[in-house]
């Protein structure tokens, strides 16, 4: 694959990547549907993010799933319908509140769409608990990891269960009563409550009061040792109502029950009218904990009496309670998955240095500059090192006296974050620092502010990117001044965030380069976000919003083409969601015309596959495992001269059109090889996934005919990249 003038199908000379010269010949208009597609071409993406939160869930009803990451998947599975409630939800509320009659991507009233939700929701989550309670709990019973319920305490447990509730939890609870003297207090969202009903023995009048589940304490409370060898816990809610007389002393408690508060906790900002974005972001943070509610979920046994109260102090509908057994709040269950039991989880991985970024020497420090001048490094976490390789190549610009400058993008990153030290430390060595962070960023809000400052207090030059854009592209440059006195740019584009926590948890791809090309491309692109430059022009980058989806269109229709003048042809992508209707008909027509499309998708995909006359050249599959799938990459067959990109950016309007992402475009032979590689053991037979089926359900495929279980793709990175290693250090 050569840098420049790669020769398309029609034997004109384009240059490398997708720049403005090679847009100005595409004619955009012919992404719009001309009618011949049928109207009902999309699959509903609301209910298809639920068929991925299905698609967790059945990882943890697989006995083959190792048991604590069995417990940790049904935590998952219920945080990923909390945020959804808040923020998918929520949006579709707010637009049938607000009169917005703004139809789905389907076409379909948004009334219609919650109705569907609602009821998926609530049977995916009664499907949650059936799995605790018959399949997970018995199996932790079986390793003397017990969940107790109040019933199965003896005398002596109850007893020291009774001093750790006067000396731990009864001092932080704060029981507040409903009457004309005191309102109805305000309900946090996804706070676990007890609902409370008493009577006065005196006057025989019943009363309603709220007591708030502290989420300062641990959610599973751990019984003392009963010397049996057993690790047992009870519920908070358990053991709090358990002691209730302890809370109203003189009164008889006559109704307990469980209720937890969903509210739409999405941030919006005017920032046109905000004169400074920081205090306009906590303001609307402050206001987020007074959002609507949008959910309301009960406990099965609560009476009518109770409910009534709710849903009317609450201003919430009947369509919005989910009565469900206890306990509620199964995320709590993070608590269980992170017990100390190896053999219940799966087997360790240590992260192995990139081949290129190894030190000549076994005792010697790695140069990753020098590393990176030789060509291009392609890093893919987590079976490669984030530390060795990111963290390396910023704490080394940190270090290095000859680095003159240091630009980077932060969209989240961790709380004790050496990326983000690392910067500091620059600055305070006296180097140009620029760090443009995302304070947007959802639920990472607060995080991000306080970084900001933090930076700026260091000297640090703190950007916020551009008006009404979220900055969500994965880009850090360092401008170093070479031996000879030459400047020279050392760029990294990843897929994912500068986080090392997360880095450990979820697949991506980095790519490392000297290429000077690229280099300017990432000095125009930090002009555009930290000054007024507007850019029109990007060698080896595609970058939204501008150019994108106009690029990847353009790709697409290249690929139609060559397959209607008979000539090979293909595409693949990889993307955590695929919703972006443009996109989705250019990849319709790509078929019809032949091309035989291959899409990996971990969440949404609103894309119809398999459908005679219109995508039978197109298979979806979906990969979840011990990580999470997270990388992005666009590959086409473009004549015999791959284009290949990876980078920030999904497939959704947001990200083509509300934010500011960056592919970049992978030219070494061996990258090809590499990405070609990972896509052929994604999508084989022998591999493990789930197909999605023209009718939007997901056909889990997980063993061979005579029940061997498939490989597991994950392990089979892990394993593959662990080899190389070990055959190159043996030469």
């Amino acid at each position: 694959m050569q840098d420049e003038g790669g020769a398309t199908s029609d034997g004109a000379q384009v240059d490398g990547g997708v720049d403005g010269d090679f847009m100005d010949d595409y004619d955009e208009t012919t992404s719009v549907d001309d009618g011949t597609l049928p109207i009902e071409r999309y699959l509903d993406r609301e209910l298809s993010w639920l068929r991925f939160n299905q698609r967790v869930l059945e990882l943890a009803e697989d006995p083959t799933t190792p048991l604590l990451e069995r417990v940790n998947f049904l935590a998952i599975f219920a945080t990923n319908l909390d945020e959804f409630f808040m923020v998918r939800v929520a949006g579709l509320k707010r637009r049938i509140v607000t009169g917005l009659a703004v139809p789905t991507n389907t076409g379909r009233a948004p009334g219609d769409v919650l109705a569907d939700i609602n009821r998926l929701a609530l049977e995916l989550q009664h499907r949650h608990v059936r799995c605790l309670h018959e399949l997970v709990k018995p199996e932790l019973d079986d390793e003397n990891i017990h969940i107790e319920s109040w019933a199965d305490l003896n005398d002596d447990d109850r007893e020291r269960v009774d001093e750790i509730f006067s000396t731990k939890i009864f001092p932080v609870l704060m029981p507040l009563a409903v009457d004309p003297a005191h309102p109805f207090p305000y309900i946090s969202g996804l706070s676990l409550n007890l609902s409370v009903r008493v009577r006065n023995p005196k006057t025989e009048k019943v009363e309603f009061a709220r007591l708030k589940v502290p989420t300062v304490l641990p959610r599973f409370v751990q019984l003392p040792d009963d010397g049996s060898g057993r690790v047992r816990f009870l519920t908070i809610e358990d053991l709090i109502s358990n002691h209730l007389d302890e809370l109203f002393p003189g009164m008889e408690v006559l109704e307990h029950h469980e209720f937890r508060l969903t509210r739409n906790e999405d941030v919006e900002i005017e920032e046109d009218e905000a004169e400074n974005l920081i205090q306009a972001l906590e303001r609307e943070l402050l206001r987020r904990r007074f959002g609507p509610p949008i959910r309301l979920e009960i406990t099965d046994d609560m009476d009518d009496v109770t409910l009534g109260l709710l849903v009317r102090e609450l201003g919430i509908t009947e369509n919005e309670v989910y009565r469900l057994p206890a306990p509620l709040d199964l995320g709590g269950l993070f608590q269980i998955a992170k017990l100390d039991r190896p053999h219940l989880k799966y087997p360790k991985h240590v992260p192995v240095t990139a081949l290129q970024l190894q030190p000549a020497e076994p005792n010697a420090k790695p140069d990753v500059f020098s590393a990176i001048a030789a060509g291009d490094i392609l890093v893919h976490h987590p079976y490669e090192s984030f530390a060795t390789s990111v963290q390396a190549f910023l704490e080394q610009a940190a270090a290095d006296p000859n680095v003159l400058a240091i630009k980077q993008t932060l969209y989240r990153t961790s709380g004790d974050s050496p990326i983000v030290e690392a910067l500091i430390d620059a600055a305070e060595a006296g180097k140009a620092v620029l760090a443009l962070v995302e304070i947007k960023a959802r639920f990472d809000e607060q995080n991000n502010i306080e970084w900001a400052r933090k930076l700026e207090k260091a000297g640090v030059h703190v950007v916020y990117g551009l008006v009404g854009l979220k900055t969500h592209c994965k880009l850090a440059l360092v401008v170093r001044q070479e031996k000879n006195g030459a400047l020279r740019y050392y760029s990294h584009v990843g897929t994912g965030n500068y986080n090392p926590k997360t880095s450990r948890l979820y697949e991506d791809l980095g790519l490392f380069t000297a290429d000077d090309q690229v280099g300017k491309d990432l000095t125009r692109l930090f002009n555009e976000l930290s000054g007024y430059a507007i850019e029109k022009k990007y060698k080896r980058m595609l970058v939204a919003p501008r150019y994108l989806r106009r690029g990847l269109l353009k790709l697409i229709a290249t690929e139609t083409k060559n397959a209607k003048a008979g000539l090979p042809a293909g595409i693949r992508i990889k993307v955590n969601s695929l919703v972006d209707e443009a996109i989705i008909d250019a990849l319709y027509r790509a078929s019809q015309a032949g091309v035989p499309v291959d899409i990996v998708v971990r969440g949404i995909c609103a894309l119809v596959p398999g459908e005679e006359g219109l995508s039978e050249n197109i298979r979806v599959r979906s990969v979840l495992g011990r990580y999470l799938e997270h990388s992005r990459i666009f590959a086409f067959h473009h004549g015999g001269d791959p284009q290949v990109y990876i980078g920030s950016a999904d497939m959704m309007h947001r990200n083509l059109d509300r934010r500011v992402e960056a592919l970049i475009r992978l030219t070494d032979p061996a990258h090809l090889e590499q990405i070609d590689q990972l896509f052929a053991a994604t999508l084989s037979d022998r591999t493990a996934s789930w197909h999605l089926t023209p009718d939007g359900e997901w056909q889990r495929v997980a063993s061979r005919s005579d029940g061997r279980p498939l490989a597991d793709l994950q392990d089979t990175m892990m394993t593959r990249i662990s080899s190389r290693r070990r055959a190159v250090t043996a030469r």
